[in-house]
C-alpha cells in the first residue's frame, strides 16, 4: 500500500534525557526517520543538551526550528518528542506558537516520574536507605552506561533529573500548561494558540519478564524500573506512568511497548503486535489530513 505522510510542515524527531545519535548502536529513532522520509515526510533531528533542564533544552529546540525554518522555507513545524524530548517540544509550542504547528507527546513525563522522583531521592544523600539508594542508583547508571557509553553517571545529570520530578515537571507545567489535561487520565485541549497538541504511550505487558537477554538488555531495564511506581503500578513503561503521558488529543496510552521500544530500540527478539515505525508513518499521515 502507497503511504503519504507528506505532511505540509516538516516534522522534527526530538530526543530525551540522555538522547544521542545513536543507542545501543542503532540510531536514537531506529528506522522511524527512514519509514517516515519514504513516506514523502521532511524529516529532521535536532540533538539538545543530553542532560540539563527543560527550558535550556527548548531554548536549544527553539534555536534548531530557526535555522531549519530558514533552510527549509516553511513557515512552521511539527514536533515529536520522545520522553524529556516532549518537555522540550511543549516549551517550543509554548514559547513560539507562530513556529510550531503541532506538538506530539511520545510517552513523555508531562506530569513527572515516579521513577526519576525515586531516582532523585536516591542520588541525594540520606533520602534512602543506603542499600536502597545504592540499588536504584547503580542500576540507572548501568542503563546509561548502556545508552551512551558512559560508565558513570553524569554530575549534570543530577540537576536534569530534578526537573524530571513530579515536583519539577509541576513547575514546568505552571508556566506552560498548553495541552495539559484537567482531570487525571484524560484529554488535553487539542489545539491551543493555533498548535495541535496530541500524545501516544505505551505500558509494560504481563508477558514481559525481568528476565536479561546480553542480545536485547533494555526490556529487562525497563521491568526493573516499573517496581518503583505506585500511583502508576502495572500503567506504565518503565519509566514514566501511562496517565503522566497525556497531552492534548491521547491518540492512545497503553500500546504494548516499553519506554524504549517505542522509539523501535529492539535488538535481539522478534516484535509481534504493534511496529512502533507505523505509529509514526500512521501520525505523520493523520497531521497531513490535519492540513499540518
Amino acid at each position: 500500500m502507497q503511504r503519504n505522510a507528506t505532511t505540509q510542515f516538516p516534522i522534527l524527531l526530538v530526543h530525551g534525557l540522555f538522547g544521542f545519535d545513536r543507542v545501543g548502536g542503532f540510531e536514537l529513532f531506529h528506522g522511524i526517520k527512514q519509514a517516515l522520509r519514504a513516506a514523502g515526510a521532511r524529516v529532521f533531528i535536532p540533538y539538545l543538551s543530553a542532560t540539563h533542564s527543560n527550558e535550556a533544552r527548548g531554548e536549544q529546540l527553539l534555536a534548531q526550528i530557526e535555522r531549519i525554518l530558514s533552510g527549509t522555507g516553511a513557515e512552521r513545524v511539527n514536533l515529536i518528542g520522545h520522553s524529556q524530548g516532549a518537555l522540550a517540544a511543549r516549551y517550543a509550542g509554548a514559547i513560539a506558537p507562530d513556529r510550531v504547528a503541532s506538538v506530539t507527546s511520545v510517552s513523555g513525563p508531562n506530569h513527572g516520574s515516579e521513577l526519576i522522583d525515586f531516582l532523585y531521592k536516591a542520588l541525594t544523600p540520606g533520602r534512602l536507605p543506603e542499600h536502597v539508594a545504592h540499588k536504584v542508583a547503580t542500576l540507572f547508571a548501568d542503563f546509561i552506561s548502556l545508552l551512551s557509553g558512559q560508565a558513570q553517571l553524569p554530575h549534570a545529570a543530577i540537576a536534569a533529573l530534578a526537573a524530571l520530578t513530579t515536583e519539577g515537571v509541576g513547575a514546568f507545567n505552571d508556566k506552560y500548561p498548553q495541552g495539559l489535561p484537567k482531570n487525571w487520565g484524560g484529554n488535553g485541549a487539542h489545539r491551543v494558540n493555533g498548535v495541535r497538541y496530541y500524545s501516544w504511550s505505551g505500558t509494560l505487558q504481563d508477558t514481559q519478564n525481568g528476565a536479561f537477554n546480553a542480545m536485547d538488555p533494555l526490556p529487562a531495564f525497563c521491568q526493573a524500573f516499573s517496581e518503583y511506581f505506585i500511583t502508576e503500578a502495572g500503567q506504565n513503561d518503565g519509566l514514566v506512568g501511562r496517565f503522566s503521558s497525556h497531552l492534548g488529543k491521547v491518540i492512545r496510552s497503553d500500546y504494548p511497548l516499553d519506554h524504549m521500544d517505542i522509539i523501535n530500540q529492539t535488538t535481539g527478539r522478534s516484535r509481534t503486535g504493534t511496529d512502533p515505525v507505523e505509529l509514526y508513518v500512521r501520525h505523520a499521515e493523520r497531521l497531513r489530513k490535519a492540513g499540518l
